[in-house]
Protein backbone atom coordinates (compact mmCIF):
# COMPACT_ATOMS: atom_id res chain seq x y z
CA UNK A 1 0.00 0.00 0.00
CA UNK A 2 1.39 3.30 -0.95
CA UNK A 3 2.57 5.69 1.58
CA UNK A 4 0.45 9.24 1.52
CA UNK A 5 1.80 12.78 0.82
CA UNK A 6 -0.58 15.46 2.20
CA UNK A 7 -0.97 18.91 3.28
CA UNK A 8 -3.18 20.45 5.69
CA UNK A 9 -7.05 21.09 5.65
CA UNK A 10 -8.64 23.35 3.55
CA UNK A 11 -5.86 23.20 1.18
CA UNK A 12 -4.42 25.87 -0.63
CA UNK A 13 -2.35 26.11 -3.45
CA UNK A 14 1.06 25.23 -2.07
CA UNK A 15 -0.25 22.60 -0.19
CA UNK A 16 -1.83 21.09 -3.03
CA UNK A 17 1.40 21.40 -5.45
CA UNK A 18 3.76 20.61 -2.59
CA UNK A 19 1.89 16.90 -2.21
CA UNK A 20 2.12 16.73 -5.89
CA UNK A 21 5.63 17.62 -6.07
CA UNK A 22 6.96 15.66 -3.30
CA UNK A 23 5.30 12.83 -4.04
CA UNK A 24 6.99 13.42 -7.73
CA UNK A 25 10.09 13.65 -5.85
CA UNK A 26 10.17 10.95 -3.28
CA UNK A 27 8.59 8.46 -6.15
CA UNK A 28 11.84 9.46 -8.06
CA UNK A 29 14.24 8.53 -5.23
CA UNK A 30 12.66 5.03 -5.12
CA UNK A 31 9.49 5.32 -2.79
CA UNK A 32 6.00 4.40 -3.24
CA UNK A 33 3.95 7.14 -2.46
CA UNK A 34 0.81 8.79 -3.63
CA UNK A 35 -0.46 12.79 -3.44
CA UNK A 36 -3.68 13.45 -1.83
CA UNK A 37 -5.55 16.10 -0.32
CA UNK A 38 -7.91 17.10 2.97
CA UNK A 39 -10.03 18.67 0.42
CA UNK A 40 -10.81 20.21 -3.21
CA UNK A 41 -8.54 22.90 -4.51
CA UNK A 42 -9.84 26.36 -3.94
CA UNK A 43 -10.88 28.37 -7.22
CA UNK A 44 -6.51 29.63 -7.32
CA UNK A 45 -5.64 25.96 -7.17
CA UNK A 46 -7.82 24.94 -9.58
CA UNK A 47 -6.40 27.90 -12.18
CA UNK A 48 -2.95 26.34 -11.14
CA UNK A 49 -3.61 23.03 -12.12
CA UNK A 50 -5.52 23.66 -15.29
CA UNK A 51 -2.92 26.40 -16.32
CA UNK A 52 -0.09 23.60 -16.11
CA UNK A 53 -1.97 20.90 -16.69
CA UNK A 54 -1.62 18.93 -13.80
CA UNK A 55 -4.21 16.49 -12.00
CA UNK A 56 -5.98 17.43 -8.61
CA UNK A 57 -4.65 14.80 -5.52
CA UNK A 58 -7.48 12.65 -4.48
CA UNK A 59 -9.24 14.15 -1.55
CA UNK A 60 -8.64 11.53 1.92
CA UNK A 61 -10.37 12.04 4.85
CA UNK A 62 -9.39 9.26 7.37
CA UNK A 63 -5.18 8.10 7.16
CA UNK A 64 -5.48 5.39 9.95
CA UNK A 65 -3.17 2.71 9.40
CA UNK A 66 -0.83 4.30 6.36
CA UNK A 67 2.18 5.80 6.49
CA UNK A 68 2.55 9.55 5.67
CA UNK A 69 4.77 12.47 4.49
CA UNK A 70 3.39 15.59 5.33
CA UNK A 71 3.79 18.78 3.18
CA UNK A 72 3.31 22.75 4.42
CA UNK A 73 1.89 21.40 8.21
CA UNK A 74 3.01 19.59 11.31
CA UNK A 75 0.19 20.36 13.26
CA UNK A 76 -2.18 18.24 14.77
CA UNK A 77 -5.18 20.80 14.66
CA UNK A 78 -4.56 20.50 10.69
CA UNK A 79 -4.61 17.08 10.46
CA UNK A 80 -6.88 14.28 8.94
CA UNK A 81 -8.96 11.92 11.19
CA UNK A 82 -6.71 8.52 12.08
CA UNK A 83 -3.50 10.37 12.49
CA UNK A 84 -3.64 8.58 16.14
CA UNK A 85 -2.83 5.10 13.97
CA UNK A 86 -0.68 6.25 10.98
CA UNK A 87 3.25 6.56 10.96
CA UNK A 88 4.52 9.79 9.66
CA UNK A 89 7.77 9.35 7.80
CA UNK A 90 8.45 12.91 6.81
CA UNK A 91 7.75 16.36 7.04
CA UNK A 92 8.52 18.73 4.03
CA UNK A 93 7.25 22.58 5.64
CA UNK A 94 8.07 26.36 5.93
CA UNK A 95 5.98 27.02 9.41
CA UNK A 96 7.12 26.48 12.77
CA UNK A 97 7.44 22.61 14.20
CA UNK A 98 3.57 21.99 15.33
CA UNK A 99 2.38 19.60 17.65
CA UNK A 100 2.66 15.82 15.54
CA UNK A 101 4.84 13.14 17.25
CA UNK A 102 6.37 10.49 15.79
CA UNK A 103 7.29 6.64 17.09
CA UNK A 104 10.08 6.74 14.54
CA UNK A 105 12.96 8.96 12.76
CA UNK A 106 12.22 10.77 10.12
CA UNK A 107 13.13 12.58 7.43
CA UNK A 108 12.16 16.70 7.65
CA UNK A 109 12.90 19.65 5.81
CA UNK A 110 11.83 22.81 7.82
CA UNK A 111 13.04 25.52 6.64
CA UNK A 112 12.32 29.65 7.72
CA UNK A 113 11.52 30.61 4.12
CA UNK A 114 7.97 31.97 2.17
CA UNK A 115 6.37 28.93 1.28
CA UNK A 116 6.86 25.03 1.05
CA UNK A 117 7.53 24.81 -2.68
CA UNK A 118 11.10 26.81 -2.23
CA UNK A 119 11.94 23.90 0.32
CA UNK A 120 11.13 21.23 -2.57
CA UNK A 121 12.89 23.42 -5.13
CA UNK A 122 15.64 22.96 -2.81
CA UNK A 123 15.24 19.23 -1.91
CA UNK A 124 15.29 18.59 -5.91
CA UNK A 125 18.54 19.93 -6.18
CA UNK A 126 19.90 18.52 -3.58
CA UNK A 127 19.09 14.50 -4.73
CA UNK A 128 19.69 15.71 -8.42
CA UNK A 129 16.03 15.35 -9.84
CA UNK A 130 14.94 17.20 -12.63
CA UNK A 131 11.91 19.13 -12.13
CA UNK A 132 9.13 18.21 -14.71
CA UNK A 133 8.10 21.52 -16.61
CA UNK A 134 4.57 20.96 -15.64
CA UNK A 135 5.25 20.77 -11.88
CA UNK A 136 7.94 23.36 -11.83
CA UNK A 137 4.87 25.68 -13.25
CA UNK A 138 2.72 24.60 -10.64
CA UNK A 139 5.56 25.60 -8.03
CA UNK A 140 6.01 28.58 -9.04
CA UNK A 141 2.59 29.71 -8.72
CA UNK A 142 2.42 28.39 -5.14
CA UNK A 143 5.92 30.43 -4.31
CA UNK A 144 3.74 33.48 -5.87
CA UNK A 145 0.88 33.01 -3.55
CA UNK A 146 2.21 32.47 -0.42
CA UNK A 147 4.69 35.20 -0.76
CA UNK A 148 1.87 37.45 -1.93
CA UNK A 149 3.77 37.90 -5.15
CA UNK A 150 7.20 38.95 -2.73
CA UNK A 151 4.85 41.54 -0.59
CA UNK A 152 4.97 39.41 2.48
CA UNK A 153 7.33 39.92 5.20
CA UNK A 154 7.73 36.06 5.18
CA UNK A 155 9.41 36.26 1.64
CA UNK A 156 13.37 35.18 1.67
CA UNK A 157 15.67 35.57 -1.23
CA UNK A 158 15.55 31.46 -1.06
CA UNK A 159 12.51 32.59 -2.29
CA UNK A 160 13.08 34.72 -5.69
CA UNK A 161 16.27 32.41 -6.64
CA UNK A 162 13.47 29.34 -6.66
CA UNK A 163 11.12 31.90 -8.61
CA UNK A 164 13.58 32.54 -11.06
CA UNK A 165 14.71 28.42 -11.62
CA UNK A 166 11.40 27.17 -11.89
CA UNK A 167 10.37 30.24 -13.91
CA UNK A 168 12.98 28.99 -16.52
CA UNK A 169 11.97 25.49 -16.28
CA UNK A 170 8.20 26.38 -16.79
CA UNK A 171 8.70 28.37 -19.76
CA UNK A 172 7.36 31.45 -17.75
CA UNK A 173 8.64 34.90 -18.96
CA UNK A 174 6.89 37.28 -17.21
CA UNK A 175 6.26 35.47 -13.60
CA UNK A 176 4.43 38.72 -12.41
CA UNK A 177 1.93 39.21 -14.96
CA UNK A 178 1.27 35.39 -14.02
CA UNK A 179 0.79 36.19 -10.19
CA UNK A 180 -1.84 38.86 -10.99
CA UNK A 181 -3.81 36.30 -12.76
CA UNK A 182 -3.57 34.06 -10.68
CA UNK A 183 -4.62 36.73 -7.65
CA UNK A 184 -7.54 38.14 -9.57
CA UNK A 185 -9.17 34.47 -10.01
CA UNK A 186 -8.66 34.33 -6.39
CA UNK A 187 -10.40 37.75 -5.87
CA UNK A 188 -13.32 36.55 -7.14
CA UNK A 189 -16.44 35.62 -5.02
CA UNK A 190 -19.19 35.38 -7.04
CA UNK A 191 -21.15 32.69 -6.44
CA UNK A 192 -19.05 31.15 -3.89
CA UNK A 193 -21.16 30.66 -0.23
CA UNK A 194 -19.74 32.79 2.71
CA UNK A 195 -18.53 29.19 4.22
CA UNK A 196 -16.65 28.81 1.24
CA UNK A 197 -15.25 31.85 1.63
CA UNK A 198 -14.24 31.55 4.66
CA UNK A 199 -12.85 28.36 4.54
CA UNK A 200 -10.90 28.98 1.04
CA UNK A 201 -7.52 29.47 3.38
CA UNK A 202 -8.53 28.70 7.59
CA UNK A 203 -6.59 27.52 9.50
CA UNK A 204 -6.93 26.17 13.35
CA UNK A 205 -4.52 26.45 16.00
CA UNK A 206 -4.28 25.88 19.74
CA UNK A 207 -3.54 28.79 21.93
CA UNK A 208 -3.07 28.83 25.77
CA UNK A 209 -5.79 25.85 25.61
CA UNK A 210 -8.29 27.68 23.46
CA UNK A 211 -9.67 27.00 19.94
CA UNK A 212 -8.99 29.90 17.31
CA UNK A 213 -9.89 29.60 13.98
CA UNK A 214 -7.82 32.13 11.40
CA UNK A 215 -8.95 32.55 7.90
CA UNK A 216 -7.57 34.29 4.96
CA UNK A 217 -9.24 35.79 1.66
CA UNK A 218 -6.43 38.15 -0.08
CA UNK A 219 -7.96 39.97 -2.98
CA UNK A 220 -6.47 42.96 -5.71
CA UNK A 221 -9.04 45.13 -4.12
CA UNK A 222 -10.62 45.11 -0.83
CA UNK A 223 -13.60 46.92 -2.21
CA UNK A 224 -14.32 43.52 -4.02
CA UNK A 225 -15.47 42.20 -0.75
CA UNK A 226 -18.07 45.06 0.39
CA UNK A 227 -20.91 43.19 -1.04
CA UNK A 228 -20.50 40.08 1.47
CA UNK A 229 -18.36 41.07 4.47
CA UNK A 230 -21.75 41.41 6.16
CA UNK A 231 -22.31 37.41 5.43
CA UNK A 232 -18.48 36.58 6.17
CA UNK A 233 -19.05 38.37 9.72
CA UNK A 234 -22.27 36.23 10.60
CA UNK A 235 -20.27 33.44 9.19
CA UNK A 236 -17.62 33.61 11.38
CA UNK A 237 -19.79 33.90 14.53
CA UNK A 238 -21.24 30.84 13.31
CA UNK A 239 -18.01 28.93 12.91
CA UNK A 240 -17.04 30.06 16.16
CA UNK A 241 -20.33 29.10 17.96
CA UNK A 242 -18.79 25.29 16.51
CA UNK A 243 -16.54 25.58 19.65
CA UNK A 244 -14.28 27.70 19.27
CA UNK A 245 -13.07 30.85 21.59
CA UNK A 246 -12.15 32.70 18.63
CA UNK A 247 -12.40 33.01 14.82
CA UNK A 248 -10.36 36.03 12.67
CA UNK A 249 -10.67 36.29 9.12
CA UNK A 250 -7.93 38.30 7.38
CA UNK A 251 -9.28 40.30 4.57
CA UNK A 252 -5.70 40.94 2.49
CA UNK A 253 -5.49 44.16 -0.03
CA UNK A 254 -2.33 43.03 -1.24
CA UNK A 255 -2.06 46.27 -3.46
CA UNK A 256 -2.40 48.15 -0.33
CA UNK A 257 -0.52 45.71 1.27
CA UNK A 258 -2.74 45.78 4.96
CA UNK A 259 -5.57 43.59 6.06
CA UNK A 260 -9.19 44.06 7.92
CA UNK A 261 -9.70 42.02 10.09
CA UNK A 262 -13.23 40.95 11.06
CA UNK A 263 -13.38 39.01 14.62
CA UNK A 264 -15.41 37.02 16.59
CA UNK A 265 -14.52 35.91 20.05
CA UNK A 266 -15.10 35.65 23.56
CA UNK A 267 -12.40 38.27 24.38
CA UNK A 268 -12.09 41.25 21.74
CA UNK A 269 -9.25 42.46 24.00
CA UNK A 270 -6.93 40.35 22.40
CA UNK A 271 -6.41 41.94 19.41
CA UNK A 272 -5.28 45.01 20.98
CA UNK A 273 -3.07 42.89 22.98
CA UNK A 274 -1.71 41.04 19.54
CA UNK A 275 -1.65 44.03 17.33
CA UNK A 276 -1.78 47.20 19.71
CA UNK A 277 -4.58 48.56 17.67
CA UNK A 278 -8.10 49.85 19.91
CA UNK A 279 -11.04 47.78 18.75
CA UNK A 280 -14.31 48.60 18.93
CA UNK A 281 -16.61 46.73 16.18
CA UNK A 282 -15.92 43.68 15.15
CA UNK A 283 -13.64 44.85 12.78
CA UNK A 284 -10.20 46.53 12.54
CA UNK A 285 -7.38 47.22 9.98
CA UNK A 286 -3.48 46.30 10.22
CA UNK A 287 -1.69 48.60 8.24
CA UNK A 288 1.43 45.93 6.72
CA UNK A 289 0.00 42.61 7.92
CA UNK A 290 -0.60 40.45 5.76
CA UNK A 291 1.48 37.25 6.69
CA UNK A 292 -0.89 35.01 8.92
CA UNK A 293 2.32 32.95 9.72
CA UNK A 294 4.71 35.42 9.86
CA UNK A 295 2.45 38.48 11.42
CA UNK A 296 -0.96 37.14 13.43
CA UNK A 297 -0.29 33.11 14.74
CA UNK A 298 2.35 34.39 16.32
CA UNK A 299 1.19 37.93 17.70
CA UNK A 300 -1.90 36.09 18.75
CA UNK A 301 -0.17 33.47 20.83
CA UNK A 302 1.74 35.86 23.24
CA UNK A 303 -1.54 37.65 23.29
CA UNK A 304 -3.49 34.40 24.56
CA UNK A 305 -1.09 33.72 27.15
Amino acid sequence: MSALVLGHMHPDTDSIISAIAAADLYSKRGLDVTSVAQGAPAPETAFVLERFGLTAPEVVENVAGRELYLVDFSDLAQSPAGMADATVMGIVDHHKLGDITTSLPLEAWIWPVGCTNTVLTNMYDFYGVEIPRPIAGGMLCAILSDTVMFKSPTCTDADKKAVEKLARIAGVDDVMALGMEMFRVKSAVDGASMKDLVFRDFKDFEMNGKKVGIGQLEVVDLSLLDGVKDGLKKEIARVKAEGRHSVFLLLTDIMKEGSELLLASDDPSVVEKAFGVPVSGDSVWLDGVMSRKKQVVPNFEKAFK
